[in-house]
């Protein structure tokens, strides 16, 4: 009889595992790559989760987060590429799509401090305290500049998980300095800008090592906002790796 265990990496913290019961609904999430061209090679933004995390600690990631109520609030006036739209409701609403992409700079903006968008004189309004924190500044979200380039829903195995959309965007949108350790909520440690070279030698997460290889893909062939990216699940407790 064929062996039907579930696929566990060993490297799996035990703490991280679910142990019983049905597997965890996952929560919508989206995370920001920001590629800054400035140097002789592409370098990335990544910062260290706590030890006090539950979900990953002392992993080096990319900064992002949990899809909030006030994502789904606002409209930028700059919107979606047409094409990236397309793709990301392949997994869901339009308005839950433009959700992912704002909750993507509204994390970066809390995590890291940096504000990924343009000046406006007609700055949009919005009663979420977290969006009110980053329109304070005058500037409005940019949604015509992210690149959607995988999304990843994190095994069943795990008691957390999540359902990520991974974006990618040049650092040349950030509003004001772009400092070399940027600082933001605490929630990311050792923040600072890595080269693809110098990233892969770090303590990753296995879905964020994947995502590492994508991004150097783009960088080296170029992209398009209709360029499918790998979409990373589980079926029967195997991954499964198909287009997005």
């Amino acid at each position: 009889m064929p062996n039907s265990a579930p696929y566990i990496p060993n490297n799996t913290p035990p703490a991280e595992l679910r142990y019983q019961g049905r597997a965890v609904k996952p929560k919508d999430a989206a995370t920001l790559i920001i590629v800054r061209r400035d140097n002789t090679h592409p370098q990335i933004l990544m910062g260290k989760r706590s030890s006090e995390h539950k979900f990953m600690p002392n992993k080096f990631v990319f900064p992002g987060g949990k899809v909030d109520v006030g994502d789904s609030r606002i409209r930028p006036p700059n919107d979606l590429h047409p094409s990236v739209l397309q793709r990301l409701m392949k997994g869901c609403s339009e308005s839950r799509a433009r959700a992912l992409a704002l909750a993507a700079i509204r994390e970066t903006f809390e995590e890291t401090g940096l504000l990924l968008g343009e000046a406006d004189n007609l700055t949009i309004k919005s009663r979420s305290l977290q969006w009110q924190a980053f329109l304070q500044h005058g500037i409005n979200p940019r949604l015509d500049t992210l690149s959607l380039i995988a999304r990843a829903i994190t095994p069943p195995y795990r008691n957390r998980r999540f359902d990520t959309r991974f974006f990618m965007v040049d650092a040349d949108i950030i509003q004001g300095d772009v400092h070399e350790a940027p600082q933001g909520s605490g929630e990311l440690l050792a923040m600072h800008w890595v080269s693809l070279v110098d990233a892969e030698k770090l303590d990753l997460p296995i879905i964020t090592r994947m995502i590492l290889k994508e991004v150097k893909q783009r960088l080296t062939n170029g992209q398009t906002p209709e360029a499918e990216g790998p979409f990373i699940y589980f079926r029967n407790g195997k991954p499964v790796i198909d287009k997005i």
